[in-house]
């Protein structure tokens, strides 16, 4: 869905965005994380044909960028949520969805079709006609995310699409974005919410100008520090640790009444720590695994982006 290679963007001497190389397959959700500044935003302007890049290229939704004949037709196949949602607030949630769905050329059964179809899935139906000035922050990000798909784009750029909202709000908005999931649509997310990311992404990348890395949430929470199993006992022992990394050949801490096992494989492992902690006389309270979140991931990639550079 986006094959991008070396994409940069200068504004005079400042390099916005630097050799960003990437691949978004058909059906993806690919979170985009990075610290104020990193370039974000600035990428998905330049994937969505919104600003020029200096250099580098990029395909997207089928459309090469830069190709004049290609920019009406990637226009009809994506959506673009920016992080102000910018719509007119003296007119209606209907309105606001039909302006941009005539905009898209859509056809006025089809439009008014989509316009139930997304109202009613942000169950925002029985308040159709009532001015977009009179919703919550919330609703207008759910007005805003309908206008987006009101084109029914195969491709969905959205900047911080919970920003500045209250937890309910937010929660509403997260609500709908699971749902589009469930749809496969492919989606480009912009967030700063790293518990967002990790509930929703199949896949993210951490910018700083210079694309760090990308992979999975969980790929990067175990890279951080690895998968632990941590076994709570009666009465941990030297001897029952022991035990254990003479049989898996693991590391093993004590922590008062808890044994942590560094692990490879907790699935064919797990086991394995179970039949070694009963035959060294150990008895087993709780069995947990214990891994860094995607937030310390985080914290620490791009720590060490900023000391290396």
């Amino acid at each position: 869905m986006i094959h991008a290679v070396n994409l940069t963007k200068q504004f005079g001497p400042v390099t916005a965005v630097d050799r960003v190389s990437l691949d978004v397959a058909d059906g993806e959700v690919f979170g985009f994380l990075g610290p104020n500044g990193a370039g974000k935003t600035t990428t998905v302007r330049m994937l969505a044909s919104l600003i020029s890049r200096t250099s580098g290229s990029a395909e997207v939704a089928g459309c090469e960028l830069g190709k004049e004949s290609d920019e009406l037709r990637l226009r009809s196949r994506i959506g673009v949520l920016p992080e102000n949602v910018g719509l007119y607030e003296a007119t209606s949630a209907y309105q606001n969805l039909e302006y941009f769905g005539r905009l898209h050329r859509v056809e006025a059964g089809t439009l008014r079709a989509n316009i139930e179809r997304l109202l009613r899935m942000m169950d925002l139906w029985e308040r159709r006609d009532a001015p977009v000035a009179t919703f919550s922050k919330g609703m207008k990000q759910k007005v805003a995310l309908a206008r987006t798909l009101v084109h029914d784009p195969i491709l969905l750029f959205l900047d911080e699409p919970t920003a500045n909202l209250d937890p309910e709000a937010a929660k509403m908005v997260r609500d709908v974005i699971l749902e589009l999931k469930k749809e496969r649509r492919t989606i480009f997310l912009n967030t700063h919410q790293l518990d967002e990311a990790q509930r929703i992404c199949d896949r993210v990348g951490i910018l700083r100008t210079r694309l760090i890395t990308i992979g999975s949430p969980d790929a990067l929470r175990t890279g951080l520090s690895g998968v632990r199993t941590v076994v709570r006992l009666d009465r941990a022992s030297e001897s029952v640790a022991q035990a254990l990394r003479d049989r898996l050949h693991v590391p093993v801490e004590i922590d008062g009444d808890r044994l942590i096992v560094s692990v490879r494989d907790p699935d064919r492992q797990n086991p394995e720590i179970v039949e070694a902690v009963v035959a060294a006389g150990g008895r087993i309270r709780e069995m947990s695994q214990l891994s860094a979140s995607l937030e310390d991931a985080y914290l620490k990639i791009v720590r060490d982006a900023e000391a290396s550079s």
